[in-house]
């Protein structure tokens, strides 16, 4: 018997493998032995996927001697293995169908139309007389009939498209597994004990989402409710994800779940978003090991993941290889928080991707602050099921007085308030906020006080950034006596868990504005004799951002919306402006939702399989971003940089190198394109890699400020300039 190989690093014969991948099988049919599955046909794909490799030019390849450049790929010759006569007596034809595209595609790789294929069956048959295997029963190979495949693909306009998924999708994930040598499954047999072990006297939310636990749910609830324990509740001892907006606040529940819900065994609860080796590097302790943990992670085995949106729902794209990613949500219950501070892009991929959950098996709860009618209107539409419930509010707690300012957001104003205080000041852009903090910085009345004043945005290199979103955790806290101002962009505006005393914004729209002053007496437990939320509203012209990236005609509705509030306002009230903006009847017609309805209808029309998972990336996440260095940072820890890029680049370890990456990303920060292309040197980078090329930015950048690129002169100007030296 010859002892084909299936993997060499570390060395693993075809049956080893193929043996790891139904111990995974078995772990993952216990734990969800009622998943609508054919349970025997995903275990012969199982069997069969990799028999292909046999093949003496693969085998050659792996054992180091030589590669083949007519070498066809495995995964279609192990369909030749197939017997098709034997399966009809088991399976019905669309179920063979399945089988054998499972099989076919579990690698996208390879042309079956390759001349050289039967060649390469006829082969196959002298090597089935050397392997030995007892699950598997081998007595002929041959070039499968055309009536099962022929280059076909299951579409999702076919009945059997999620059967398809399922078994192609965790074919897949029982394979990743057991190459990475982990455990496809870790059962989620704790959260409900845990929570449980809180001792707390759960609410009308949290019961309300604890007896819905098998229904897909829609529910709002102010801030200070306990969302995310009631997301948890709704869990269960179930596989669960939990989505937010902003990184900011995903890190800080990860760190909330970890430390004060799970305590022991943490590595249960994963993080999952574009930082994530960072932030496990930052909380690893001696005894653990990064790199599993985060291959858990990445491989979606962690019974407990807290994500981004686009780590799940650029399924929506249906690129090549998604089907691991929906396969795992057919049993899976997915928790959206906040959704109403997603952009129109992004929601039309929620809506989409909760149609597909829900087609496939999975369930959804969205808990949220606030909730724009249109989301419901828009869920409905496409056929989705959920049930709602009347908003969970205390209107006999008043936690805001509202003052609206017909003006621009005025430095005076906030220096006047300051009275040995907490204040937050929140602007609709990075720029304004910026122009804010110098205004405030060069005030002799602050300055004479020796007040604390800080800012945070977007546009601080990661490193900075990471100590600022720290710094106004620790500063926001109720019982942190610290006072001071913090002027910040949209990044605090929902789920970050501060308080402070005194809020003054701009408008961006009826709706954030409500989230922003969840950041203030956030608890309930400050005292409200005077206002203590300011919005400044533009007056005669507009907030800053508005016809940029805020809609213009939801942001004069929002004015509109706000008129006659004056003073204490409750949570019913604040839900009664929102449905004055946010219906479907009377956004129809603006360029918000038209947004949102033509690119749900872009993306279905999207055909399967057309896209790579690279492009969906670059669609999902802000194709008009560049990474870059501001050159200033550049120059100052050049040496550190190239240190790292040294090691990133030699024959250390993977963690070691993962981790020297990871050290350099810290100087880097993520701009417009258009905003940067002008300012870029193109004559000195760091190049991590071929694919990975950061560039260097000229402009002015302080840990203070972050980075600020001056305009250029426009042409006219500067021909005057040369004709007044002249």
């Amino acid at each position: 018997m010859n002892n084909y190989l299936a993997k060499s690093n570390p060395i693993e014969t075809i049956q080893e493998h193929t043996d790891r991948l139904i111990k995974n099988y078995e772990i993952l049919r216990s734990m969800y032995p009622v998943m609508q599955i054919n349970w025997y046909l995903l275990k012969t794909a199982c069997l069969y996927h990799d028999l292909g490799k046999m093949n003496l030019k693969f085998q050659s390849k792996i054992e180091g001697i030589k590669k083949y450049s007519n070498e066809i790929a495995h995964n279609l010759l192990s369909i030749a293995f197939l017997d098709t006569k034997y399966l009809k007596t088991i399976f019905t034809e669309e179920e063979i169908k399945i089988l054998v595209q499972a099989i076919a595609y579990h690698h996208d790789r390879g042309n079956y139309d390759d001349e050289n294929y039967n060649a390469e069956v006829e082969l196959l048959k002298e090597e089935i007389k050397n392997f030995e295997y007892n699950k598997v029963s081998l007595e002929n190979v041959k070039k499968i009939s055309i009536k099962y495949f022929s280059n076909n693909r299951t579409y999702s306009d076919q009945k059997e498209f999620m059967d398809y998924v399922k078994i192609k999708g965790l074919l897949n994930r029982l394979d990743y597994a057991a190459s990475s040598n982990i455990s496809v499954e870790i059962e989620n047999n704790f959260l409900n004990a845990k929570l449980q072990k809180l001792d707390y006297k759960w609410n009308d939310l949290q019961n309300f989402m604890i007896n819905n636990r098998e229904n897909n749910v829609v529910v709002v609830a102010q801030t200070g409710m306990g969302k995310t324990e009631a997301g948890l509740l709704w869990i269960g001892d179930n596989k669960g994800f939990f989505t937010l907006p902003l990184k900011t606040a995903i890190n800080q529940i990860y760190d909330r779940i970890r430390n004060n819900i799970i305590k022991e065994n943490k590595e249960l609860v994963g993080l999952l978003h574009s930082d994530t080796y960072s932030e496990y590097m930052r909380n690893d302790t001696e005894d653990s090991d990064i790199e599993r943990y985060f291959i858990k992670t990445k491989q979606l085995s962690l019974p407990l993941t807290i994500c981004t949106l686009d780590q799940l729902f650029d399924v929506v794209f249906r690129y090549r290889d998604f089907e691991p990613k929906l396969a795992t949500m057919s049993y899976s219950k997915i928790v959206i928080d906040e959704v109403q501070m997603y952009s129109d892009d992004l929601l039309s991929h929620l809506i989409l991707g909760l149609s597909y959950i829900t087609q496939i098996g999975g369930k959804f709860a969205i808990l949220t602050a606030t909730l724009p009618e249109i989301i419901i209107d828009l869920l409905r539409k496409e056929g989705i099921d959920f049930k709602t419930e009347k908003p969970f509010i205390n209107n006999e707690e008043i936690r805001h007085s509202l003052k609206v300012v017909e003006d621009d957001l005025d430095s005076e104003c906030i220096i006047d308030k300051f009275n040995n205080n907490k204040i937050l000041v929140i602007c609709n852009t990075v720029k304004k906020a910026q122009k804010t903090y110098e205004e405030l910085c060069n005030s002799d009345i602050l300055r004479r006080q020796k007040v604390n004043i800080n800012l945070l945005h977007g546009k601080f290199i990661k490193i900075h950034r990471k100590e600022k979103e720290d710094a106004i955790f620790k500063f926001g806290q109720l019982d942190n006596k610290e006072r001071g101002i913090w002027i910040t962009t949209q990044v605090v505006e929902a789920s970050l868990d501060i308080d402070f005393e005194l809020l003054f914004t701009e408008l961006s729209d009826v709706n954030g504005l409500f989230q922003r002053m969840g950041r203030c007496n956030r608890k309930g437990k400050r005292g409200i004799e005077k206002y203590n939320c300011y919005v400044f509203d533009g007056g005669k012209r507009s907030c800053s951002g508005v016809g940029n990236f805020i809609d213009e005609k939801i942001f004069e509705l929002s004015k509109d919306a706000l008129k006659g509030i004056d003073g204490k306002i409750s949570e019913q009230q604040k839900l009664e402006a929102i449905s004055k903006v946010y219906t479907t009847d009377i956004l129809k017609d603006t360029e918000y939702y038209k947004r949102v309805t033509e690119n749900i209808e872009y993306i279905k029309s999207i055909t399967e399989y057309e896209l790579s998972k690279k492009e969906v990336r670059k669609r999902f996440r802000n194709i008009d971003n560049i990474t870059v260095i501001p050159k200033q940072v550049y120059l100052g820890n050049k040496k550190i940089i190239q240190e790292n890029l040294a090691i990133y680049k030699s024959n250390a370890e993977k963690r070691i190198r993962i981790e020297a990456r990871e050290k350099i990303l810290r100087y880097t920060v993520d701009l417009n394109y258009r905003e940067a292309e002008k300012r870029l040197d193109n004559n000195e980078t760091v190049e991590i890699s071929k694919y990975e090329i950061i560039k260097i930015l000229e402009c002015d950048y302080s840990k203070e400020i972050g980075v600020v690129i001056a305009k250029e002169k426009k042409e006219e100007d500067k021909i005057k300039v040369v004709s007044n030296i002249l």
